[in-house]
């Protein structure tokens, strides 16, 4: 059994729960059970959708700087490598992710949250990469994901200057995509996974792939990438259900199986 990390699954949505009080901060035993709950959301068929959640007052204040603070240079060599897998693993889950940010989400932290396709938060949050701060850079992605998502001067400005960011100005800057009151966050989460819960499952894992493994290559390879994906579709029922239902009875109306 996880001792910090949890997978819960309720009406197609699996909710991988951060909970090591009091601030989430990700040692490595947490980074450990983040793959191991993202690896079996990836794999559960009952799973949907996933929110990444770390409670009512805070997503995750970053990696625990006690534990890095003994380590020499091999160590950190193999601890970085954790961190990356960590949260890789929820980077790699086939379905629709949302990260629901309360309170402080800060180095590591943050970079959990870039790992999902969506980031809801609170209008109290606060969010940054305050590792220069200790001397160091962001570890887990931060230098990558964050300028992927908000392009390279905004994340230098971040990554240099270590400032947290208020809901407000991460909204504006396109680092979270939708603003709620912090007692909210949860449920705008859920609302938005709830979408999927019915929908043409390994249509939406196809789409999460181009448009992820496009974003990593030149466009040339990016559309072959979408091209043999599109045409691997036509081997699954639901496309079969979905033009079906639409040459019978419009648009929206199919009932997909996920097969």
């Amino acid at each position: 059994m996880s001792e910090f990390v949890t997978l819960e699954v309720s009406d197609g949505i699996g909710t991988i729960r951060l909970a090591r009080p009091p601030m989430n901060a990700l040692n490595r035993q947490v980074q450990d059970e983040l793959a191991v709950a993202a690896r079996a959301a990836a794999v559960d068929p009952a799973v949907k959708a996933v929110i990444v959640y770390g409670g009512e007052k805070v997503f995750a204040a970053g990696a625990d700087v006690k534990e890095m603070a003994e380590m020499d240079f091999a160590q950190i060599s193999d601890a970085v490598a954790g961190i990356q897998a960590g949260i890789g693993a929820v980077a790699a889950i086939p379905k629709p992710t949302v990260a629901a940010i309360t309170g402080y989400a800060l180095g590591g932290g943050l970079e959990v949250a870039l790992s999902a396709d969506r980031r809801i938060a609170g209008d109290n949050a606060k969010v940054g990469v305050p590792e220069i701060l200790l001397g160091i850079i962001p570890g887990g992605g931060g230098t990558q994901r964050l300028a992927r998502l908000i392009g390279p001067a905004r994340a230098k400005d971040l990554v240099f200057t270590g400032r947290f960011v208020g809901a407000d100005e991460a909204l504006a800057m396109g680092l979270i995509d939708e603003v709620v009151a912090p007692d909210d966050v949860y449920t705008a989460a859920r609302k938005w996974a709830s979408q999927f819960v019915g929908g043409a499952s390994r249509a939406i894992a196809a789409a999460k792939a181009a448009i992820d493994e496009g974003l990593n290559t030149d466009l040339e390879t990016g559309l072959k990438i979408e091209q043999h994906l599109f045409a691997g579709l036509f081997a699954t029922e639901d496309q079969s259900i979905g033009m079906a239902s639409f040459i019978e009875n419009g648009p929206g109306k199919a009932e997909f199986t996920g097969r």
